[in-house]
């Protein structure tokens, strides 16, 4: 079973990375390599209860995920709408894309630590998308914002689902991980970043052509609309720290909160003027087939979790490395390949607190690792995946141009963590 298992996914696996050449979109691929892992897994096990269970479980988590990334895509889709990035591209001056680049950058590395590295993806995707003409130039400023999103999520308890987990565990507290792993994350960001602007030196900015629509937004409609959106996003973090309920909660009350807004601000305007502005009408304008492929990519993960084979590489990583800070930067480059989620899960059940509290080395070092590792790969994170699918990077572009100084900034990071813990303890 397992090895059948093991096989379907490297073939789906290099079939979505494939994607371009083989000609076959890859939301299909990831289905398909989906369902036949589970049905593989529920023919050979035989224990259907066990199974449904396993499922369940995995279409419950597999669903917050898509719930929240549905909420925050409309609710972005809707200050679009509304010309709301205008409140920000209107403040930025500079014609020069390495200047642009390291402000987007910064920007987004401390915004992901306040929201999370998928909203902040999103929102900033979003936001060069109205800045920048050329797709070409927009690729390398998407695959930043993926690895500063991502560096910036690994520094505070609520930037990544990872560190969140280790949060809720009791494996980390947030004052000293925010101390521990600000240094290395910040300069995961900067060697890439340094990196990708040397390619775009001595290149200026292109902004897109106005679109001629058909109606002009007031200042006042632009402005409560970014100010709502951005704010329900900014929000989601505080709600969860009070209610305890998980993010895509939030998210959706947020989204309930726009839409209720929009229909009070909209409701006297003609049919044809208040369309376009409805939040319904910002549904029909996110990318389903982006959606579509993260259901598949982590339902496929998910069978390999409950099937037991990531548990099985976490323990044959120890018992054949035995170093902690190797197993651990090795488990970090397995989460640019397989969700750093389930890794982490299976890390966190290989090592007891009893034997390593909380703020150990290995559960700070687990932080940095598993969040900022799947920056590697395109669809090694969420926020990968959805700027994968809002500027349709390739599997194979990303993997040519962005890996290799991703993975320098990765390892730079880990040395660093490295002597600085050495040098405080």
């Amino acid at each position: 079973m397992l090895t059948a298992i093991a096989v379907i996914f490297v073939v789906a696996y290099a079939a979505i990375a494939l994607e371009h050449p083989l000609g076959i979109n890859k939301s299909a691929t990831a289905l398909i390599g989906a369902v036949l892992l589970w049905t593989v897994y529920a023919v050979t096990t035989g224990d259907h209860a066990l199974v449904n269970h396993a499922l369940n479980e995995s279409v419950a988590s597999t669903a917050q995920i898509v719930f929240f990334l549905i909420g925050a895509m409309t609710i972005v889709e809707v200050i679009d709408a509304h010309d709301g990035f205008e409140v920000i591209t209107s403040r930025i001056s500079t014609t020069s894309q390495v200047r642009l680049m390291w402000l987007v950058g910064f920007v987004a590395f401390v915004l992901s630590a306040i929201l999370d590295n998928l909203t902040t993806t999103i929102v900033m995707v979003s936001l060069i998308q109205r800045l920048i003409a050329k797709r070409d130039d927009r690729l390398l400023f998407a695959s930043l914002i993926v690895i500063a999103a991502n560096a910036g999520g690994a520094w505070t308890v609520i930037g990544d689902v990872t560190t969140t987990m280790l949060w809720i565990g009791g494996q980390i507290t947030p004052l000293n991980i925010m101390g521990a792993v600000f240094l290395p994350s910040l300069v995961n960001l900067l060697v890439p970043l340094a990196f990708l602007s040397f390619l775009v030196r001595g290149k200026t900015i292109a902004p897109p052509p106005k679109e001629d629509g058909l109606q002009v937004i007031g200042a006042f409609e632009r402005n409560l609309m970014f100010y709502l959106g951005l704010g329900t996003l900014i929000a989601v973090p505080a709600f969860k720290t009070v209610t305890h309920l998980p993010p895509f909660m939030g998210v959706l009350l947020g989204l309930g909160i726009v839409w209720l807004v929009g229909e009070i601000v909209h409701r006297g305007k003609d049919e044809h003027v208040r369309h376009p502005l409805t939040l319904a009408h910002a549904l029909t304008r996110i990318d389903m087939g982006s959606i579509v492929f993260f259901v598949g990519i982590l339902l496929a993960v998910a069978c390999l979790e409950h099937a037991g084979l990531l548990t099985m590489l976490a323990r044959w990583l120890e018992a054949t490395i035995g170093r902690q800070d190797i197993i651990v930067v090795v488990l970090g480059l397995l989460s640019a390949v397989i969700d750093n989620v389930p890794l982490v899960a299976a890390t966190m059940g290989m090592y007891d607190l009893g034997h390593y509290p909380p703020d150990s080395f290995i559960w700070e070092f687990i932080a940095y690792c598993a969040g900022t590792g799947g920056s590697i790969l395109i669809i090694g994170s969420a926020a990968g995946v959805a700027a994968m699918g809002l500027e349709r990077i390739e599997f194979l572009w990303y993997a040519r141009r962005i890996a290799g100084p991703a993975l320098a900034g990765y390892l730079a990071g880990a040395v660093v963590y490295v002597a600085q813990h050495a040098a405080l303890h």
